[in-house]
């Protein structure tokens, strides 16, 4: 198991095309592969790379395994974060599978509009970041964005998406 001490770590799918599919973004405090400690198959089935200078503190299976038996807390935060981890990637999968492309950006908009609680959204994440984070081309991205924009869904610039009507997904 890994936790993220300072940085920024991505989990990525990388296919045979050069494609990539960001998984999860991992920052400080963040931890990877709790989900993979008792696995017979306990090693990253995906690529693991640096967004920024990162510190890993990897932690062993039978440390984990002692903390566990002696400690009542710690356990129960194991066995949370596990829980946490699977939920995220059911999300990820439902967010990738058998959507269009404007699904999966409408899906992604909605999202930040309920954190942002504003029609403007700010955009904290590049265009070459979100495609990856939604599974698709960066240019098939930016032809979305031009139809959408085009249909009346959204206005745009570098830093910000304007919600124009969120509840049209089509």
């Amino acid at each position: 198991m890994d936790i993220i001490l300072t940085g920024k770590v991505s989990v990525q799918k990388i296919d045979e095309d050069g494609g990539i599919l960001t998984i999860n973004v991992f920052s400080g405090g963040d931890i990877m592969g709790a989900n993979l400690l008792f696995s017979s198959k306990n090693f990253y089935p995906m690529t693991i790379a640096a967004e920024s200078q990162a510190v890993i503190l990897h932690i062993y299976k039978d440390l984990i395994l002692e903390l566990s038996q002696t400690n009542v807390h710690f356990m129960t935060g194991l066995m949370t974060e596990i829980s946490d981890k699977t939920l995220l990637l059911t999300d990820k999968i439902d967010a990738i599978s058998l959507k269009t492309i404007r699904q999966r950006i409408m899906d992604f908009l909605r999202y930040e509009y309920s954190i942002q609680k504003n029609k403007t959204l700010q955009m904290n994440i590049s265009k070459k970041d979100l495609a990856e984070r939604l599974g698709v081309q960066r240019t098939s991205l930016s032809r979305e964005f031009n139809k959408m924009k085009n249909d009346g869904l959204i206005n745009y610039d570098a830093k910000t998406i304007t919600l124009k009507n969120i509840n049209h997904s089509s």
